[in-house]
């Protein structure tokens, strides 16, 4: 061996390597123990599943009458007169009519450029 070569003097000893495994090992062991005792039903192997059948939800019972019934609905109020606010003084009247109002008049507090740069 050479003289002039040199060996780091302040090493990690051997000894110390084995110890922080083993004591790591038991720190995983004693938490592992520990929650078992803590919790003994987790480690069984129990069925959750619902045991009876859960009953489908019953929301509408013709889907297709309600829709149809729906859709008369809103054909009568857009077809319709009616009032919207009666306190208010404020009614509807049916779209069609509604339409030709505004092409005749226009609509009230709308700015006169605006329909000339719409079309």
């Amino acid at each position: 061996m050479d003289e002039a070569t040199r060996f780091e003097t302040r090493d990690t000893p051997p000894w110390l390597f084995p110890l922080l495994g083993g004591l790591a090992a038991g720190l995983i062991g004693i938490v592992v123990v520990s929650l078992l005792l803590i919790f003994p039903d987790a480690a069984k192997d129990q069925n959750h599943a619902l045991t009876t059948p859960m009953p489908e939800p019953r929301l509408q019972t013709d889907p297709a009458a309600d829709l149809k019934r729906y859709k008369a609905e809103a054909m009568e109020r857009l077809t319709g007169y009616g009032w919207a606010d009666r306190e208010h003084g404020i009614a509807h009247i049916p779209i069609d009519e509604a339409m030709h109002r505004v092409a005749e008049r226009g609509i009230a507090d709308w700015p006169a450029g605006a329909r000339r740069e719409g079309q």
